[in-house]
Formats: structure tokens, sequence, C-alpha cells
């Protein structure tokens, strides 16, 4: 473990020896060949093989069986799109946050409910921490080196978490975005923050929903022109949006046509247009600034469209705190979501 941590290949605590022996477990948990290339960053001609990720789980602490979500984490990473274009690498401090469905998460253990952004469960610390070591070794993505977040966040040790699908009111995620409720998924997004919403004080969906909303819309959260979330709701807080006769679609469009600021709000900050070149928030007097889109209207919505908005039941069912995972896109489009492949001892 010394030599490890001497040769820089860990995340700054002890890492697992791997042996021959030990790699030959997770490799057999998958029909990929070994040098099967799972995601490749061009602009710094490196890559992450099937064998690379299995050494990097071994090193993280992960079971053997715990490899092939670890596959479909890359693989839906690979859907998303930014690691390549070095979102990893950027001042900012993102990292992968990954959402697991389906029943692989009672096969091994994955918590959903109590603690589900914290410690205590080995599936969720180490299947997010084979991510973050393979960036590290594949990549060679170190903090003063490649990575060059300002100051990072928590998520870049590990962010796993699993759906609390039990004790959702609605379809499961992976159901919800057309997958078979018994096929096991992983999704993958870019998060920022995680953002806790204490509200136990309400009944009705619309005071609940205006709380979640004032959280997205915040300008500190406002680097672009529009931004997206993730809303992780606890069971509670899922089943007062149910109860009233709100679906994920209700809540979807309530939180977008509320996500708003002012025209002077974000003069006041600095943000009332954007760069002509990267569409970047900037002060209206800057020399690159040009409008916004919404420049002949002054309630400015942060978000594009209600796609931009994904919604997950995640938590304890103990208390009204939800969270908003401030996440870095996609803007509209589909979640990156990917199933979780079979290994021969499943079958």
């Amino acid at each position: 473990m010394e030599e490890y941590s001497e040769r820089g290949w860990t995340d700054g605590l002890p890492v697992m020896p791997v042996t021959e022996s030990s790699l030959a477990e997770f490799l057999g948990q998958t029909a990929r060949e070994a040098d099967e290339v799972l995601l490749a960053m061009p602009h710094l001609d490196r890559e992450c093989t099937v064998r690379t990720a299995a050494i990097n789980s071994a090193m993280a602490g992960c079971r053997p069986e715990y490899f092939p979500v670890v596959l479909a984490a890359w693989s839906a990473l690979h859907l998303e799109g930014y690691v390549e274009r070095a979102i990893w690498q950027s001042t900012t401090g993102t990292a992968p946050m990954l959402l697991v469905n389906g029943p692989v998460r009672e096969r091994i253990g994955l918590n959903s409910q109590g603690n589900v952004f914290g410690s205590g469960f080995r599936a969720n610390a180490t299947i997010g921490r084979a991510i973050r070591l393979a960036a590290i070794n594949a990549f060679g993505l170190r903090p003063h080196e490649l990575d060059q977040a300002t100051q990072g966040n928590p998520a870049k040790y590990t962010a796993c978490i699993a759906e609390n699908e039990e004790q959702s009111p609605w379809s499961p995620f992976h159901v919800e975005h057309g997958f078979d409720a018994g096929t096991s998924t992983i999704t993958a997004l870019t998060m920022r923050s995680v953002v806790h919403i204490e509200a136990r004080h309400t009944t009705a969906p619309e005071q609940l929903a205006l709380d979640l909303a004032d959280t997205i819309r915040r300008t500190g959260a406002l680097i672009h022109e529009t931004i997206s979330a993730c809303i992780a709701l606890g069971p509670e807080h899922a089943e007062l949006f149910a109860h009233a006769g709100w679906g994920k679609d209700e809540l979807r469009r309530f939180v977008y046509e509320h996500s708003v600021n002012s025209r002077d709000a974000l003069a006041a900050v600095g943000k009332d247009a954007v760069s002509g070149k990267t569409r970047w928030r900037l002060p209206g007097a800057h020399p690159d600034s040009v409008p916004d889109s919404a420049a002949d209207v002054d309630q400015v919505r942060v978000l594009n469209s209600e796609q931009a908005v994904q919604i997950v039941v995640a938590g304890a069912h103990n208390s009204g705190v939800s969270a908003v995972i401030e996440t870095f896109g996609p803007r509209g489009g589909p979640p990156a979501i990917a199933p979780v492949e079979s290994p021969p001892a499943w079958r």
C-alpha cells in the first residue's frame, strides 16, 4: 500500500494491492475482452480498458461481483459524452455521480435509504471510487497536475447511490426512461454539488416545489446561460406530491416554470448577459457580452426545458429532507443510462 501511494496511484486513502489472481476474478465477471477500450480522452492520448477498470476496481476495494456495475458506469459516462470533452479537468471541480436502479441494488447491497450520500456501504463507496482511481491512473487526472479543480467536491472520492424504488410512489427512474423494471441500469450524471432542502413544515406541494425551484435558480449556480439539476426527493416529499396528485411531470413542469430570476437580480451579481463565444454568464458591460436569449423579458428562466430537471427518490423515510444535485447537463436530452451486464454467476 505504501508503494502504491508513493507511485501516486491512490486518491489519498489506502488501496488494496492487486494480484493476477484477484484481477482474474474481476475479469471473469464479464464477457468483454480485457483490452476493449471503455472510454478514451483523445486530447490526452489516453484510454481506459476493461483490464485497467478491473485493476482500479480491485484497488478501490470492490468485490468482483460489483465489476459489471463499474463497467456499466463507464458505458453511461461514455454515453453522456462530457468526460471525453475534459469535464473532469475543469476548474469548476465537477465529478461523476452514479445512480443505480433495478435488482442489482439488492444483489450487491447498494444503499438507497438512510445516509444515501454518505458512508457506510461498501458497494456505494467502492463503485464510485473505482471510477475516480481510474481517472487518476488511466488518465493522469491528479490534483495540481491535469486535474485543475479550484476547490473540487467530495464526489471526487466517490458518489454512487441507488434509487429507493420500494418507497417511491412513482415508477423507478430507469422505467420512466424506457427500461424494464427487471433490468438493472446505471445512470451517469456530472455533478457540481448537492444542496439539501429542509422542508418539514408544509403539506402544500406548491410550497415544497417553490423551495426546490428556489434552490435550483440561485444565481451562484448560474455559470452558463442555463443550468440543469437532478432532484433527489426523500420518500416523505415524494409521497406529499403523489398524495396531492402530482407525478414527476407535474413537479418538473412547476419547477421549470418557477426557476426564474429577475433581470435586476442577475444584474446585481453581474450575470445579466452572456459571452458571445461560450454562452457563459457575464455582466452586460463586459466587452465580450451579448444579450441572453431572454433579453426582451424581465423574468429569466434558468432551465431551457422541463427535461433539464431529472427526478429520483432516495434516502430514508424518516424526515422531510430532499436534495438538489446541481449537474453539468444534459440541458434537455435523455439521461445517460446503461444496462448492467449479467455475469455468468447471475444467470
